[in-house]
């Protein structure tokens, strides 16, 4: 297998961290970007650096000339990016009313816009090389919007809508786009969630406020009756980066507990999609 240098978001904690060092694992060289690395996450960023074959970069992926900058500094370095792997992502669950316009705006630049700076930039390169991986973490619910997830999934259908056209586009020239569906895992992020910033609307939704508590109180359940471990993503990552080019599947879901139901989804879509491409004189693309 030979040597892969690789791009990875988010790697402060979770899904991202455990990545980072899987990949290393196996002498790829690895550049982890999480923000503020002299500051709340010095630590993690020190921890993470000492890592074999990890070189931690200090990014803002809000921030175009932050992420300029650092996809600049690797190709200076290595001449070349194999990997892209978006995996930082924000989250804001409840009422969807309570959401403003400026929360939609931060949920699609941190889960939709950022990882296109990123697909932006990577491109080129890979489509000169002819040979390139982009994988896109994104949800269960990039699949299907839940009540109380709809700012949430809305941003991930936006990702995983993307993703699934760039997949076909960038095909041809060696490049693959994957999609990871993640189901409920005990990270980070999910002990970070954000509400909507208008609070008051919460009033007039008195009537079913305790639904959301219940399905907080299900997706813990799920959790811990599956065991759900984290590592799962990064071995994911692991495989599809390991898979041939041109065999790595659009989407592969990582979701013990109600995974078939997406699955079963995806495979559905996915037949009917390949009629839409067919009807509209697109079908080489499928090749």
């Amino acid at each position: 297998m030979s040597k892969k240098i690789v791009v990875i978001t988010g790697t402060s904690s979770g899904f991202g961290w455990l990545t980072a060092k899987s990949i290393a694992s196996f002498g790829h060289k690895v550049y982890a970007t999480m923000r503020d690395t002299q500051g709340k996450n010095a630590d993690k960023a020190k921890a993470l650096a000492q890592v074999e074959n990890v070189t931690v970069l200090d990014v803002s992926l809000t921030d175009e000339s932050s992420v300029k900058q650092a996809i600049d500094t690797i190709i200076a370095a290595e001449g070349r990016i194999d990997v892209l792997v978006n995996n930082a992502a924000g989250s804001i669950f409840g009422v969807a009313e309570s959401s403003t316009t400026e929360d939609l705006q931060w949920m699609l630049d941190v889960n939709f816009i950022a990882p296109w700076r990123l697909m932006k930039l990577v491109l080129p390169f890979m489509r000169k090389q002819s040979e390139g991986l982009i994988i896109n973490i994104s949800s269960g619910w990039g699949r299907f919007a839940a009540p109380f997830s709809a700012v949430y999934g809305a941003s991930k259908f936006a990702l995983e809508g993307l993703s699934e056209g760039l997949h076909y586009e960038v095909r041809p020239f060696g490049v693959d786009v994957a999609i990871i569906q993640p189901g409920a895992f005990p990270t980070e992020m999910s002990q970070k969630t954000q509400a909507g910033s208008d609070a008051s609307v919460l009033e007039a939704y008195t009537p079913i406020a305790d639904i959301p508590n219940k399905m907080f109180a299900a997706v813990g359940q799920m959790i811990e009756t599956t065991k759900a471990d984290p590592q799962e993503i990064a071995d994911a990552v692991v495989e599809l980066i390991n898979l041939p080019k041109g065999q790595r599947p659009l989407r592969t879901v990582v979701n013990q507990s109600t995974g078939d139901i997406v699955q079963r989804a995806n495979d559905a879509v996915q037949v009917e999609y390949a009629k839409v491409l067919t009807a509209f004189g697109m079908e080489e693309l499928l090749a």
